[in-house]
């Protein structure tokens, strides 16, 4: 069987509702993939050190990309950093001096980004950016609301590490289920939304599941199971 490589989103994706909570019929599911010989690759909007230690301990491939693409972790001290965390901690002094309710969200250490909790308008602070000439993405990963350098998404963090493991747009499977998504269903060949996503993301791949979150992956790996030779 031909090496496939699944880059696969964390909440929402292998999560259960509510709290971060691990499915963990779908991690097995993952793992079962990683011991065939495919590579399994969390691509998240939590920092890359959460992403690198559930690949650890839950049996994947030991590359992250995190902090929706501004960050890869390789092992525990080495980290690819591709996004400037100043340039977001200047957006967000900004939105805080002209924008109500703008709370940074409790999270493990970010090394290129800014999380905030989503209790503002986002389109708002868009617009305050865009008129005070600063260039950040602003992106809701349903979790949380995220600043980032410009473009930095999970699209361009994932190619990084294509360009770095000689990995081919054709051998690429993604599996997520909110906007940030989306650069990551375009770089693949093949991109599975689950049934908990938007009607506009499920448009932007390439294939839908009925099932949400972990058991939407299940799903998934069941449908591409014997189409993996001929994706």
């Amino acid at each position: 069987m031909k090496t496939r490589t699944f880059a696969v989103d964390i909440d929402g994706t292998i999560t259960e509702n509510g709290g971060g909570r691990i499915h963990l019929d779908a991690l097995d599911a993952l793992r079962r993939l990683t011991n065939m010989g495919h590579n399994v690759i969390f691509v998240t909007g939590r920092s890359s050190v959460e992403g690198y230690l559930l690949s650890v301990f839950g049996g994947t491939t030991k590359i992250a990309v995190g902090e929706n693409g501004g960050c890869i972790t390789l092992d525990s001290n080495d980290h690819i950093l591709l996004g400037n965390i100043e340039e977001c901690k200047t957006a967000l002094n900004v939105m805080k001096n002209n924008i109500d309710n703008v709370k940074e969200k409790l999270v493990f250490p970010r090394m290129t980004e800014v999380v905030l909790e989503r209790t503002f308008d986002l389109d708002l602070a868009r617009k305050l950016l865009f008129e005070n000439n600063i260039a950040v993405e602003l992106s809701d990963s349903q979790y949380a609301f995220h600043i980032n350098s410009p473009g930095i998404d999970k699209g361009t963090g994932f190619s990084k590490i294509m360009e770095k493991f000689s990995i081919l747009r054709d051998d690429v499977i993604a599996i997520g289920d909110s906007a940030t998504d989306v650069p990551l269903f375009r770089l693949a060949k093949t991109s599975v939304a689950l049934g908990n996503a938007s009607e506009i993301v499920k448009s932007e791949a390439t294939m839908t599941v009925s099932a949400n979150a972990g058991d939407g992956v299940i799903e998934a790996l069941d449908k591409l199971a014997p189409r993996l030779s001929d994706i």
